[in-house]
């Protein structure tokens, strides 16, 4: 079964993502065997985000490992987990509100595709990046 990073990439609606992942240098990390569980922003989640960010974080790597792994949980955690918690605690250490009382939400943003099964954990896909604070 391919590992997160290896869905990401195939997947093709996560460029953004993985570009970023890159340039943190969190390859390594997502490729090992976890588990971990990622609330994966889609490349329309990115495309949200006010002109110029992307590029800024790219060019600010601390701040961006920082907003990449408070997308990352450890553990493998599914959507029947997720019901059961009003929270998760992120790799990056902040904790990230669940609701799952109507729609299956994280934060500010609504899951699009739960479960998505890897080697080293689980995807949930999600409609905006979430960030801290």
């Amino acid at each position: 079964m391919p590992d997160i990073v290896d869905i990401a990439v195939s997947a093709g609606s996560f460029e953004t993502l993985v570009t970023a992942v890159k340039a943190a240098g969190l390859v390594e990390t997502l490729k090992s065997p976890g588990p971990f569980t990622v609330f994966a922003p889609n490349d329309d989640a990115f495309a949200k985000l006010p002109p110029g960010t992307i590029q800024t974080l790219v060019q600010n790597i601390p701040q961006l490992s920082r907003i990449l792994t408070y997308h990352v949980v450890s553990g493998k955690l599914t959507k029947a987990d997720l019901e059961k918690v009003d929270s998760v605690t992120s790799v990056e250490g902040s904790p990230i509100r669940i609701d799952t009382s109507e729609s299956f939400e994280v934060k500010n943003a609504t899951v699009l595709a739960a479960d998505i099964e890897a080697d080293n954990g689980v995807i949930h896909v999600i409609d905006t990046v979430i960030l801290m604070g």
